[in-house]
């Protein structure tokens, strides 16, 4: 059975909540899922595969994110890697909302090198209630959009395509990432 790692960092749990609902749609897909904060990860050799998220704060992954892709880069260059970002608010596609940016420049270089299957954005949920008064602030200041605007049915949908690329390969044979189809 395919054994998949579905790992994120979130301050305030609007990307655990995303890496739930994809491990959700990749365990339907009879895939062996384990989802764990990126702090909580001991060993991503035991994996076949890795979708990796990251939220996103003023253009930013949070540096657990970065530091997770810097600390086993060269082990996910020979894996099967799907990366997402969630975070920005407001109304629109969310790559729109960032102008166009699919992950932060601090991540670019790492990022390409790895070749990850797919890169996807997710509107992201700001909650007054849960940030710290600092947060509140800046996010007041800024006039950042505040509600929810993560859109479950895309990630429902992008969790699928995970799942149907893993299903064409054998992941019991040595990782070939020429065997999956890149998403464009």
């Amino acid at each position: 059975m395919t054994k998949v790692l579905v790992t994120f960092a979130s301050s305030h749990g609007a990307t655990a909540e995303i890496a739930q609902t994809i491990g959700t749609v990749l365990r339907k897909n009879q895939l062996l899922v384990d989802v764990t904060r990126i702090e909580g990860v001991k060993d991503v050799n035991q994996y076949d595969a890795i979708v990796l998220g990251s939220a996103i704060y003023t253009g930013e992954w949070m540096e657990l994110a970065k530091a997770f892709l810097h600390e086993h880069a060269e082990i996910l260059k020979k894996q099967y890697v799907w990366i997402f970002s969630s975070g920005p608010t407001g109304e629109g596609n969310p790559i729109e909302l960032l102008d166009g940016v699919l992950f932060s420049l601090s991540v670019e270089e790492i990022i390409k090198q790895i070749q990850p299957r797919d890169v996807a954005v997710f509107g992201g949920k700001i909650d007054l209630r849960r940030l710290r008064k600092d947060e509140r602030l800046i996010v007041k200041a800024a006039n950042v959009p505040k509600g929810d605007f993560r859109n479950w049915h895309a990630i429902k949908f992008w969790a699928q395509q995970i799942a149907d690329a893993l299903k064409i390969v054998a992941i019991d044979t040595p990782c070939d990432k020429a065997l999956l189809p890149v998403a464009k």
